[in-house]
């Protein structure tokens, strides 16, 4: 099996769903692709071959930070989706009939607020890659991004999620992140309010995660009031 998420985090790295499938299918493994940060609005890794597809239905499915859960979906009913089936079946991993109602509740909306945050992003990326207080920008909708001419040919759109290291280090990016008043300062992402966090100290000790890199989800707030809180929290 290969597994890869595109884009993935919290670097917005964009992996070749198309090649990797070729690949995958040469060697005789299946190629999953966990597509939470592009949603099924903006991306369709089973169109471009990949066997399995995962979204965190926690997140832009839900969309409102009110329900957990997830779903795999298969290209074909194979002997591999026959397995996870009877694996969720036996060990009763299915969601309560409340979660599925939030869910159904929130698909209805997703391709509105996914295109709106996705606008909103954009438009902060591109004013975070003008500001003198930060080094770098991870988002693939920058013609500078090295993912870029690669998700313009397998994504619409190139999501809500970004990333972005500051001048200073941790500290700086520490005092970033506690000086905003719009942002919420948490972990999650895909719903319809903006967050933020310093990456690094979720992911604990051993991580790889650059120490001066923010993470962003962006929300459906006014992008002039995100970016206006983003500008007086890089100011100090």
């Amino acid at each position: 099996m290969i597994w890869a998420e595109t884009p993935s985090n919290p670097l917005l790295k964009i992996s070749d769903i198309s090649g990797l499938a070729e690949i995958a299918h040469a060697s005789g493994a299946q190629l999953v692709v966990d597509s939470t940060f592009a949603t099924p609005v903006l991306q369709q890794p089973l169109a471009l071959g990949a066997d399995l597809v995962m979204h965190s239905t926690t997140k832009y499915l839900g969309g409102h930070s009110d329900v957990l859960g997830g779903a795999v979906i298969a290209r074909e009913p194979d002997a591999l989706f026959a397995r996870i089936r009877d694996l969720q079946t036996k060990g009763g991993s299915v969601p309560a009939p409340f979660d599925c109602w939030l869910l159904q509740r929130s698909i209805g909306t997703l391709p509105l607020r996914v295109r709106a945050q996705t606008a909103n992003a954009q438009a902060i990326a591109e004013f975070l890659a003008a500001h003198p207080q930060v080094s770098a920008v991870h988002y693939p909708g920058l013609t500078t991004h090295a993912g870029h001419t690669l998700a313009c040919r397998q994504m619409s759109g190139f999501g809500a999620m970004l990333s972005f290291q500051v001048h200073g280090g941790r500290d700086a990016a520490l005092a970033v992140a506690g000086g905003v008043q719009l942002y919420t300062r948490a972990t999650s992402l895909g719903g319809i309010e903006s967050l933020i966090e310093h990456r690094a100290s979720v992911e604990g000790p051993h991580t790889s995660t650059p120490q001066d890199l923010l993470r962003m989800s962006v929300g459906l707030e006014h992008v002039d009031d995100l970016i206006n809180d983003l500008r007086q929290a890089l100011a100090g």
